[in-house]
């Protein structure tokens, strides 16, 4: 990246970061909701680590990656005394190996074979990984998670392992042609979180909704999401 696209890239940053934190403050106020409880996960896949340095020098508190090939060529030179690092793409069992000590937590849990995996690794290092439960809000078969009436019986079966504590709940809702129906998966994803918080299941802990993106975070926050996971309006379209 030359110098001045770097510094066009770091003034566009400046601007869509403080955009963006206002319009999540914005859509909290509208229901109620303290700004202060919404994390705002910085989805930085393609991004160059240069410029998600700068925007940790900047404010930026957390960020999450979707490829591990991807978060292990950046992992030595990122500012990670500023940061949280988190994975929130689609993972394989064999990748975890590669995560296990670097990530704070993995939001794309879809299966028990992937959970026993983490647990498996992490106890073996001594750590204890947190995840959250990827639900198939919208039932598609391109799409990994748990179905909405498996999860229960996942998060009994899963929260009993080593090395893995289960935080919350990610989901990803299908594209949709109205904000009434988007925000109709969104409020269904809250309920399922009250209700498995209510459970007060062994090694599960309801701290975490992550759901909405660029396009649809204030929907989701005035639905009830505790974390929004932002990519392309804060570093721009990726390459």
């Amino acid at each position: 990246m030359t110098e001045s696209l770097f510094a066009e890239r770091c003034q566009d940053f400046d601007e869509n970061f403080s955009r963006i934190r206002e319009r999540m403050e914005k859509a909290a106020l509208s229901c109620g909701r303290n700004p202060e409880d919404i994390t705002l996960l910085a989805a930085v896949k393609t991004v160059p680590v240069e410029l998600i340095n700068y925007a940790l020098k900047k404010g930026l508190r957390v960020i999450g990656e979707n490829r591990v090939q991807e978060f292990l060529e950046k992992y030595d030179r990122l500012l990670k005394d500023q940061c949280e690092c988190q994975f929130i793409g689609r993972l394989q069992s064999n990748k975890v190996k590669y995560l296990i000590g670097k990530v704070t937590c993995i939001q794309s849990v879809d299966s028990l074979k992937l959970a026993k995996e983490i647990s498996r690794l992490s106890s073996n290092a001594g750590e204890v990984t947190q995840a959250l439960v990827e639900v198939n809000i919208g039932r598609e078969e391109n799409k990994g998670g748990i179905l909405p009436e498996a999860l229960e019986e996942f998060l009994r079966e899963a929260g009993g392992l080593p090395g893995i504590q289960f935080k919350g709940l990610m989901a990803i809702p299908p594209v949709c042609e109205d904000q009434g129906e988007l925000c109709r998966y969104f409020s269904a994803m809250f309920q399922y979180y009250v209700d498995m918080r209510e459970k007060k299941i062994d090694n599960v802990s309801m701290e975490c909704l992550s759901m909405g993106m660029s396009s649809d975070f204030e929907e989701a926050i005035r639905c009830g999401a505790t974390m929004v996971r932002i990519g392309s309006s804060l570093f721009g379209k990726r390459s």
